[in-house]
């Protein structure tokens, strides 16, 4: 299971300074590359019911009751903290992703906010986000942020969308455990994977996402206080 996270790092690659200012991720050579995956990540996708009706979704929106469905095959029992099939998770996130990147591409299209919006792989994405309770979605969300590493077409798309997620949340619980899983990730001793900080850094820094007016970010001074304290420390 962790090579289905964690591909090989070019070794000579350098990586960019994240802390550019108005860095053009988009603009960079190795973003339209996508990284090597040693497995199969349709296999993962179990049982073979949820992998045809995901793949004739993401075809044409087919059959209309999939996004209400998928709950019941991400979920294996109600054991607090052993709700979901996390092995599932995380193959049926990255396989969407891909499945996106493949189609932005094919209409020589990059990742952006408006090319990763309103496509069936984004339902998907919008559905778990809201459909989920707190535990699904927090391993929902992490499976995301699994992706944020070096510079590639997965990192830029899963960038992209964990910021459309927060743009998009309907409430303000989304949009703290999003806060959370990138906090979470970030608190560790450095190095930080350079997807996670141009993930970070646009969140906090770009108005647009209105990140310092949430109620979330102002419930306690350490709170309020970290991310500049973060930045300040790089």
């Amino acid at each position: 299971m962790r090579n289905l996270i964690l591909s090989a790092f070019p070794r000579n690659m350098r990586l960019p300074d994240p802390f550019t200012p108005n860095l053009k991720v988009d603009m960079l050579p190795e973003i339209t590359v996508s990284p090597k995956i040693p497995t199969n990540v349709a296999s993962l996708i179990q049982p073979p019911e949820l992998k045809k009706n995901l793949d004739s979704y993401l075809k044409n929106r087919t059959p209309v009751t999939f996004l209400s469905d998928m709950r019941t095959f991400l979920q294996v029992n109600n054991e607090p903290g052993m709700r979901y099939n996390m092995s599932v998770m995380n193959a049926l996130v990255l396989y969407v992703g891909m499945q996106a990147i493949a189609q932005i591409h094919s209409k020589g299209l990059t990742p952006s906010m408006s090319t990763i919006a309103h496509s069936a792989h984004m339902d998907i994405f919008q559905n778990l986000g809201v459909d989920l309770d707190t535990e699904g979605r927090y391993l929902f969300l992490n499976a995301i942020a699994n992706q944020l590493r070096y510079p590639n077409s997965h990192t830029h798309y899963f960038s992209c969308t964990l910021l459309h997620l927060f743009a998009e949340a309907n409430t303000e619980a989304i949009q703290e455990q999003i806060t959370r899983v990138l906090l979470e990730r970030l608190i560790v001793n450095r190095p930080h994977p350079w997807g996670l900080l141009i993930t970070f850094i646009e969140l906090i820094k770009n108005p647009s996402f209105k990140f310092w007016s949430h109620e979330f970010v102002k419930c306690a001074p350490e709170i309020e206080k970290w991310p500049t304290t973060f930045l300040q420390a790089i």
